[in-house]
């Protein structure tokens, strides 16, 4: 038996933790799924760069992500199938009658059909401290997969992102890799008083480039791509330097296993 309810949303709202959290409760199988919402005038929908599937994975690793597994392994008990999408507004109708179009082909491709629907602002078992109503909202995204940061400069980029030197930041999502084989999930949301830096719970190991999803997510308003993008070069660690660090770190783990 599989239970199906469709999490929709504005930007930052609080979808992503509250599906965690759920999962969390849930004593069966859990599956999830992210799918594109629909654009609107002057509202850009963020890029669905796998940031919040992977976050799930690694916080809960036997989750199925559905838009990456073809065939469903045999459930026991009741599966609950968390469905993701960023909506902006609250739909005109409740239940299936109020599911966007878009949505519902996509919903259609994997054969699903949402026992629940439930929109963050509009119901009230869900929280609403961070629901905002957005106006106007452009979107950037760069596919950061195989870098590998500067601590100290990943500090300065974040604080100078979410603080204007870019443009108005409302959102700002991403998972940044650190040279000692560590992943963080940046966290950033105009309506909270600070930036989360989550870690991952996998850990590389200190040898070379990691293979693993790496990418950022920003939402905002006259917001400036070649200035992010000439700071983000900035920040990355070049194969020589990215050696200079990690060698130090390999020399110390196999002098633990000596000695152990």
């Amino acid at each position: 038996m599989q239970n199906t309810w469709l999490i929709t949303g504005p930007p930052g709202c609080g979808k992503t933790t509250w599906i965690r959290d759920s999962f969390l409760k849930h004593p069966g199988t859990c599956a999830y799924l992210r799918l594109s919402g629909s654009e609107q005038e002057d509202l850009e929908q963020g890029h669905n760069a796998g940031i919040d599937s992977t976050w799930l994975q690694d916080q809960i690793p036997e989750l199925l992500d559905v838009a990456t597994t073809a065939d469903a392994p045999p459930s026991t008990g009741t599966r609950l199938l968390l469905i993701e999408v960023q909506q902006f507004q609250p739909p005109t109708n409740s239940g299936p009658d109020g599911i966007e179009p878009q949505v519902l082909r996509q919903l259609e491709r994997f054969n699903l059909r949402p026992d629940r629907t439930l929109h963050f602002g509009l119901d009230p078992e869900l929280p609403d401290e961070d629901v905002l109503d957005f106006k106007r909202l452009e979107s950037w995204h760069r596919n950061l997969q195989g870098c590998v940061w500067d601590p100290n400069s990943l500090s300065s980029f974040w604080f100078e992102l979410v603080n204007g030197a870019y443009g108005d930041v409302y959102r700002a999502k991403a998972l940044m890799n650190l040279p000692d084989g560590r992943s963080f999930l940046c966290n950033w949301m105009v309506s909270q008083q600070s930036s989360q830096f989550l870690p991952l719970e996998a850990v590389e190991p200190p040898a070379g480039r990691p293979n693993r999803t790496s990418h950022l997510v920003v939402q905002g308003r006259a917001l400036d791509p070649t200035g992010i993008q000439s700071t983000i070069d900035d920040c990355l660690l070049t194969d020589d330097v990215l050696e200079l660090h990690q060698a130090p770190l390999r020399d110390r783990q196999h002098a633990l296993q000596s000695n152990g």
